[in-house]
């Protein structure tokens, strides 16, 4: 669809404030607001409670100007998508260049204040994260290489690595591995939405696994991956940022994604489709809680730590 088709079907309808909010992906946003504020309060050090207010909402607000980049250069494939055709841009409620717009201007904003509200790694680490979504991977990543969704991962794993740095003023193996409990769950967790999404992204021409490789080798390649996330996260728990109570949840959780990855893998498609990928959706919905509780026990760690309670 051409940027002029879009831009008339945007003057069809007035924009709402709350239109301009979903340009910034506000689901999406939750969870670099609270990954990034774990990495934050995890990290050793400490910040005056308004300057750690101010870090996260800086965090927050460059998340959502790399979505609304991100929608900004999708819009031809949103409008094509039935999952995201209710976006602002192809619902006809926001013109695309008032997306570009908003997109770079919250980016230079979100950049500029981080680094003064706390240091210029913090910035320089959101700068980065903020380009790595809206050009590595929406712009090239996204229509150009199955393993899109592999690399372009790293985007929403770098908010952690920011929280932290925005305390102790660089990166330490323990954000590092946090980045990397979250670059290893995004393929599964996206991968099990592809598998019951039918034909969206092929009739978008976005090359996802599933389109062009077929969905067994999609669950083959869930299994793997879930497989790796799960020593990565079971072995976080030895290190500073681990526990007892971090230990318990990766245990339980890795136990059960692991057995709902090998059920998917041992699925076949004809049966699957049959009884409408309720496994495939029972795994996509513990993979959305499995990040957040990760994260949750990281940082019942680190508050329970001055008490005696957290850590080994």
């Amino acid at each position: 669809m051409s940027d002029a088709s879009i831009n008339t079907q945007a003057n069809t309808g007035e924009a709402s404030f709350g239109d301009y909010f979903a340009l910034l992906k506000p689901r999406v946003m939750s969870l670099v607001v609270f990954t990034a504020a774990v990495g934050l309060l995890a990290a050793p050090g400490s910040l005056h409670p308004f300057e750690a207010f101010c870090a996260i909402l800086f965090i927050a607000v460059g998340g959502g100007a790399s979505g609304a980049l991100n929608m900004w250069f999708d819009s031809d494939i949103d409008q094509v998508m039935k999952r995201t055709q209710g976006r602002p841009i192809p619902a006809g409620k926001v013109q695309r260049d008032e997306a570009l717009a908003i997109g770079v201007a919250l980016s230079g904003f979100s950049v500029v204040m981080l680094g003064l509200a706390t240091n210029w790694v913090a910035a320089g680490l959101l700068a980065f994260t903020i380009f790595f979504y809206a050009v590595i991977y929406t712009m090239w990543l996204k229509r150009w290489t199955p393993q899109n969704i592999v690399i372009g991962g790293a985007a929403g794993a770098f908010p952690p690595m920011i929280g932290w740095a925005a305390v102790t003023g660089g990166v330490a193996i323990e954000s590092v591995l946090m980045f990397t409990l979250t670059f290893m769950w995004t393929p599964p967790h996206f991968w099990a939405l592809c598998l019951f999404m039918k034909s969206d992204y092929k009739d978008a021409g976005v090359p996802m696994l599933h389109v062009t490789h077929g969905r067994r080798v999609t669950r083959n390649h869930i299994l793997v991956y879930t497989l790796l996330l799960a020593a990565i996260a079971i072995g976080m728990a030895f290190t500073g940022v681990g526990g007892p109570i971090y230990l318990t949840t990766a245990l339980v959780l890795n136990g059960l994604f692991v057995l709902g990855a090998v059920s998917i893998w041992r699925r076949d498609e004809t049966v699957a489709e049959a009884d409408g990928y309720k496994r495939e959706k029972a795994f996509f919905a513990l993979s959305l809680v499995y990040l957040f509780l990760h994260f949750g026990a990281i940082l019942a760690e680190a508050l329970m730590a001055p008490y005696g309670f957290g850590g080994w």
